[in-house]
């Protein structure tokens, strides 16, 4: 039987976590689809998406902009593709999926895609990248004390964005939305991805034995799924309750909040 009172290795994901990037990706979203929602509109003037409002129908408003809850809700911790699909049927609007390959001009599921990586990659050139420093340093307090230190992304930007950020050292594994294209992987709340950033850190590393640090509800049901032994939620929007209910076993607003001594305690505690 594995031992399970101590800490091993410890995954993180990127966005919201160790960077607030959250907010570009916000923006880039927001800018994509209220710009196509609109341009849609305008060439189905007869349709029910034209017309129609909560008042009139059961239906979804497909003209409503997009918000923050809809980020959340539909597309903060996802895929990129999945977060499109996702968000649209939350609206009725049904497009074929497409291949990545497609241009960003292409009505489908990964044009629209590929459109929102334009965008986003266009305002991290306009505003760069902020980073959480107390999130930093609890990783290298990690490492420091011998603790395998992985990131599991499902952005296709996250080893850039590490770059341009300066800290492209920081983590000994990684896994990112190529990967997760390459290998097909599963999104969250598959626990794809942190698995295999956890291999990728030992090859028989026991997730029982290990962390994930994640902000986003798919990202904790993810880690919960994945049998990790901590999973520790981040709360970025002022949600602790529902990442508790998710999965996060513990939830901090601020990464002062947190030790590698007070993470090897809960490891302790479980086996007491």
């Amino acid at each position: 039987m594995a031992d399970l009172g101590h800490l091993e290795a410890a995954v993180f994901d990127l966005d919201g976590v160790i960077t607030f990037t959250a907010r570009v990706h916000f923006a880039a979203w927001k800018e994509l689809f209220d710009s196509y929602l609109r341009e849609r509109a305008t060439r189905l003037p007869d349709s029910a998406e034209a017309h129609a409002t909560p008042a009139e129908s059961s239906a979804p408003d497909p003209l409503r902009p997009f918000a923050e809850s809809d980020y959340r809700e539909y597309v903060d911790g996802k895929p990129r593709y999945d977060g499109v699909a996702s968000f649209l049927a939350s609206r009725g609007i049904h497009l074929p999926h497409g291949t990545p390959a497609d241009p960003p001009d292409k009505e489908t599921i990964c044009g629209l895609g590929n459109r929102k990586d334009k965008l986003f990659n266009a305002k991290i050139r306009e505003v760069g990248v902020d980073v959480d420093w107390e999130a930093v340093r609890f990783v290298r307090e990690l490492r420091e004390q011998g603790i395998k230190v992985g990131l599991a992304s499902s952005s296709k930007n996250a080893l850039p964005i590490l770059e341009r950020a300066g800290l492209a050292n920081l983590f000994e594994a990684t896994v990112d939305g190529i990967d997760s294209e390459r290998l097909k992987l599963r999104g969250k709340p598959e626990p794809d991805i942190f698995l295999l950033s956890l291999k990728r850190l030992s090859s028989d590393a026991d997730p029982r034995n290990a962390l994930v640090a994640e902000d986003a509800i798919a990202g904790v049901q993810a880690g919960h799924r994945g049998g990790f032994g901590l999973v520790l939620g981040v709360d970025r929007n002022h949600q602790p309750n529902a990442l508790a209910e998710n999965g996060a076993n513990m939830v901090i607003s601020d990464f002062r909040e947190i030790s590698a001594e007070r993470v090897r305690e809960y490891f302790r505690s479980r086996a007491a």
